[in-house]
This record gives C-alpha cells, sequence and structure tokens, in this order.
C-alpha cells in the first residue's frame, strides 16, 4: 500500500496499497513479468481485467501496521514517511484500510491541502479526497492484475482513473502503478514500483505514457506483537 505513492498527480491514492474482495493467483503471471521488462514504454490498453467491485488481496505476512518509506532512487524526490495498515475483512482475507493508507500517503505529499479521504461504501476500488480550495480528487481502479509467484513474493499492478473536480472543467488522467513486494523478515517487506500516467481515456483509448517514474517502498512493522 503505494507506493505508493504518485507521481504526476495531485495524490497517489493508488495505490499502491489499496484492498477487500479477490483471490491471489497462485502462480506466477508472465503479463506482470513483461510489463516490468517493457517500462518505461509502457502504453494502454494495458493487460489489466477490469476488477469491478472485486478488490485486491494481499498475502497474509501484509496483516499489521507498518510505517511506510517510500524512496526516489534518483535522489531528486525527498523519501516519504507515511502509516500503512491491512488487516482480515469478514472473510478473512487480508486487505489494505483504503482511505486510512491514501489519507497518510497524501498527507505526506500535500501536507494540509488534504482535508479528507473517504470510500465510496458501494465500492471499494473507489476513494474521494477533499482538498483545500474546493477541490475533490476522485480515484477509481480500472484495471487489476496480481500475482504470487513464489512465497514470499507478491506482485500487483493497478490502473486507477483519476478526476480532480473544482473551478472549471474536470481534469481526468489515468495512473497505472505496478509494485513487486518481497518479505524480507515477518517486521519488513520491501518492494519496487514503477508507474507511469497517461491523458484521459477522452482523448483515445490508445495512449502512450506521459511520465514514468520508478523508486522502492520499505514497510517496517510498528505493531506491539506480530499478528497471528
Amino acid at each position: 500500500m503505494g507506493s505508493p505513492l504518485l507521481r504526476g498527480c495531485a495524490l497517489a491514492l493508488l495505490i499502491l496499497l489499496l484492498n477487500a474482495r479477490g483471490a491471489l493467483a497462485a502462480a506466477a503471471d508472465p503479463v506482470l513479468q513483461q510489463r516490468i521488462e517493457a517500462w518505461p514504454a509502457w502504453s494502454l490498453p494495458a493487460p489489466l481485467p477490469r476488477p469491478g467491485r472485486q478488490d485486491l488481496i494481499y498475502p497474509d505476512w501484509f496483516n499489521g501496521s507498518w510505517q511506510a518509506t517510500g524512496i526516489d532512487p534518483s535522489g531528486r524526490e525527498p523519501d516519504l514517511h507515511y502509516p500503512v495498515r491491512f488487516s482480515p475483512d469478514a472473510r478473512g482475507r487480508v486487505v489494505g484500510d483504503r482511505a486510512f493508507n491514501a489519507s497518510g500517503v497524501g498527507q505526506a505529499l500535500l501536507g494540509d491541502q488534504l482535508l479528507q479521504v473517504r470510500n465510496d461504501p458501494r465500492n471499494p476500488n473507489r476513494q474521494l479526497a477533499e482538498l483545500r480550495g474546493d477541490q475533490q480528487l476522485e480515484s477509481t481502479v480500472v484495471g487489476r492484475r496480481s500475482s504470487a509467484p513464489a512465497a514470499g513474493v507478491f506482485l500487483a499492478d493497478e490502473l486507477a482513473l483519476q478526476v480532480v473536480h473544482g473551478a472549471g472543467d474536470p481534469r481526468v488522467s489515468q495512473v497505472e502503478t505496478l509494485s513487486r513486494y518481497r518479505l524480507v523478515s515477518p517486521d519488513r517487506i520491501e518492494a519496487e514500483q514503477w508507474q507511469a500516467s497517461y491523458a484521459s481515456p477522452a482523448e483515445g483509448l490508445a495512449a502512450e505514457a506521459r511520465r514514468s517514474w520508478a523508486g522502492r517502498l520499505v514497510l517496517e512493522r510498528v505493531d506491539q506483537g506480530r499478528p497471528t
């Protein structure tokens, strides 16, 4: 949970760390590996099925509360520090607390410009962020693919449609974030992340990436005790 997690947009609601109905892939997915190898030459349409109202399910080792650090390897951007958390849903599957995680990322990026992040109670893939200046950022995951190719490894790729509402016409863009997580120890997860932003789908379903970014994410456990 994203990271990250968003360059080239007002707020990273990606995600990166987002989450409540779906299933983990049991085998390696060559599509995601090919996507990594193709970066930064990404384009749309991406090979990501529509998630409907199925959310992203994480491996059990994500369960708990973490301090996230987003790292830009180039050193051009300062490291971002923010809290994230994951917990079992009603069916016992580990999901991210989307609004909480998005709020943490947003406050790290925007400070007091971010007022609030709310979940859509009808769709776990949609959040609405309230910003100062009477603006709103609506973020909806419209494509997703995930894979658990080996013990302690998890890949997730999400495409989000983002709409900024405010004075004038809405500003629409799309952001794709692919993360490869590795369990280093029960109290530490490390991830590589790749991201690209695209124009509004109103400009055509086929699109080349306008901006690209790659970085790292580290999660360090802050629970008093490890979850069982």
